[in-house]
C-alpha cells in the first residue's frame, strides 16, 4: 500500500510519475522522483552551472520531503545522476550545505543524458514519522 506526495513547492511531474511516494506497510518511507533543477515558480531550468542546478534540485527534494512531513535529516538515501563526473566535487560542495554531520547514504553516477539536458538530477528516500 502506498500514497503519493504532490506539492506546488516543487516542479510538477512532467511524465508518468509522482513527486514522491510514501510506503504505508510497516515503516513509512518516502521515495521521491528524480528532481531536476526546475524552478517551480517559473517552470524553467535554474541556471547554467552545475552548482546552481544542484542547489535547485536539492531544494526540490527538500520541498517534497517537507510536504510529506519529513525534513532533510530524515533522508536515508540519495542518488545523484550527473552529466559529467568532473562535476562531482562541485556538486559535493553544494550537497554538503544541505545535510549535517550525519549525511544520508548516497550513490553518484554519471549518465549520458538527463531530461531537458540538465546537468544533474537528484532523488531521495526518507523515513517519515508515524
Amino acid at each position: 500500500m502506498k500514497s503519493t506526495v504532490n506539492t506546488p513547492d516543487a516542479p510538477a511531474a512532467i511524465g508518468p510519475y509522482s513527486q514522491g511516494t510514501i510506503s504505508r506497510s510497516g515503516c513509512r518511507l518516502l521515495f521521491t522522483a528524480g528532481q531536476i533543477p526546475i524552478n517551480p515558480l517559473t517552470g524553467e531550468v535554474a541556471g547554467d552551472t552545475v552548482e546552481v542546478q544542484a542547489r535547485q534540485a536539492l531544494e526540490n527534494v527538500r520541498a517534497i520531503v517537507e510536504a510529506a512531513g519529513g525534513s532533510l535529516s530524515s533522508v536515508l538515501k540519495v542518488t545523484i545522476f550527473m552529466k559529467n563526473m568532473q562535476d562531482y566535487g562541485k556538486i559535493n560542495k553544494v550537497y554538503a550545505t544541505y545535510f549535517g554531520d550525519q549525511p544520508p547514504a548516497r550513490s553518484a553516477v554519471e549518465v549520458g543524458r538527463l531530461p531537458k539536458d540538465v546537468l544533474v538530477e537528484i532523488e531521495a528516500v526518507a523515513e517519515l514519522e508515524r
